[in-house]
């Protein structure tokens, strides 16, 4: 099998032997969730219960408002306890839903499988998909439905199933194609469903062998969807270089995905269209992958959204030192965690704990201008200009040399023989330049 590949990008040490051959284990039954009512791009949900309600899992608790949202539903079955604003994931407080669990984990009557494929229509599985609040469970949490809603004017010709998981440490994507394959192939075919198209891909890195060899299995009914070999390389799994490396085609800067016919989805995302499909439930767990050294026992667990860090922490039988640092996500693109008080959301596809000996950064120096940096970058931009201009608030000039083009992989930063956090600049101009732009729309 050949393997393809994008230019650009870097090769970071894996760090996923302690999790890459761990089954999925079930997470123990929480005593108390915390629901976000903002886990996806978009508008927040509003809160459709209140204090002293009952609840049952998969009931819906949050309603999307507006197009670009997604609705929130309870993981529990117990008690409405508060309606306040949380610490969250973006280190933000964001206002929430407090459930106290009641242990009896009683469905809702609205959970109910939805038909088979086959007799569906297009737009009732759209339907399905928003009414779940499926979004995008690599990380990004883009609404699923908005993706799979492409204006008239663009002809989709290809969905592409995102199952590189190309972030260090993180196993999550990886075990469940080993494990449900099927759910994976389902849920593609769902979605090439709603949106016409003929065409669909599954992206996956070398150094899963074995979830390659499960998928062509699981596709070999399908002469329609191709399962596609990447090298293992960093940042694989972004939408733009997937893209590029399974059809080969390049979305111009400052365009989407959708504008060259390719609409991109993980192959969590699938699997849950599937597993709303056939059985009714809505997104209220999913899988991830606890690791790093300070935690005792690294797993890969399904865990139901709202828990809070601390209940996995316990889960996992604490911690062998204190942690240094607390990841949502993968190193490279994750979230540094002030506290571990912060729930688990829809998004959270890693949780990592590292020590002080992973966690520390480098002294910064002064820029050699090796050019290591625009050598690597997959966006094919200048960090370390852009960077430059942010630091000395030249945001105009940060917007020429396309800031906005960046997707933020880290490559810049890590490849840096001088330790400059490239990334953190160019982060800085790009929301100064998008609230720039906002303001100017309003």
């Amino acid at each position: 099998m050949s393997f393809l590949t994008f230019k650009g990008g870097i090769h970071p040490p894996e760090f996923k032997e302690p999790t890459a051959h761990l089954p999925i284990e079930k997470a123990v039954e929480p005593k108390v969730v915390v629901i976000p009512l903002q886990q996806h791009i978009g508008a927040p949900a509003e809160a459709i219960v209140a204090v002293g309600d009952t609840v049952a899992i998969g009931q819906k608790i949050g309603e999307a408002k507006g197009f670009v949202s997604s609705p929130v539903h309870s993981s529990v079955s117990g008690t409405v306890k508060a309606i306040e604003k949380r610490p969250s994931v973006s280190g933000e407080d964001v206002l929430s839903i407090v459930i106290e669990a009641d242990g009896k984990n009683e469905v809702h009557p609205s959970v109910s499988p939805k038909g088979k494929l086959e007799d569906l229509k297009a737009a009732e599985i759209l339907e399905i998909i928003k009414e779940a609040g499926i979004v995008g469970m690599g990380g990004a949490t883009f609404p699923t439905h908005v993706k799979l809603s492409p204006p008239p004017d663009k002809k989709v010709d290809t969905i592409i199933l995102n199952g590189a998981e190309c972030e260090p440490y993180l196993t999550a994507d990886h075990r469940l194609m080993l494990e449900t394959p099927e759910d994976v192939v389902y849920g593609l075919r769902a979605m090439m469903k709603v949106v016409g198209v003929e065409k669909g891909y599954i992206g996956i890195e070398s150094n899963k062998p074995d979830a390659i060899d499960v998928m062509k299995k699981a596709v070999a009914n399908y002469p329609n969807i191709q399962v596609v070999g990447l090298h293992t390389k960093y940042p694989q799994g972004a939408e733009k270089q997937l893209i590029w490396a399974c059809v080969k085609k390049e979305v111009p800067s400052g365009r989407l995905p959708m504008d060259v016919g390719v609409i991109v989805n993980n192959v969590g995302t699938a699997a849950q269209v599937a597993k709303t499909l056939k059985t009714g439930m809505p997104l209220v767990e999913r899988i991830t992958t606890v690791s790093g050294k300070a935690i005792k026992n690294p797993k890969n667990l399904l865990i139901k959204v709202g828990v809070s860090i601390k209940d996995i922490v316990e889960e996992c039988g604490g911690y062998h030192v204190a942690p240094s640092k607390i990841i949502m996500g993968g190193p490279m693109m994750g979230i540094a965690q002030h506290n571990d008080e912060v729930s688990l959301t829809k998004g959270s596809s890693g949780l990592l704990f590292f020590t002080e000996e992973e966690a520390k950064l480098p002294d910064e120096k002064a820029c050699i201008r090796c050019g290591k940096c625009v050598e690597i970058c997959p966006a094919f931009i200048q960090p370390v200009h852009i960077n430059n201009f942010a630091r000395k608030d030249m945001m105009e000039s940060a917007e020429k040399y396309r800031a906005l083009d960046c997707i933020e992989c880290g490559s810049c930063s890590y490849v840096c023989p001088s330790k400059i956090n490239l990334l953190q600049g160019i982060r800085l101009a790009k929301r100064y330049i998008i609230a720039k732009k906002r303001k100017q729309n309003k």
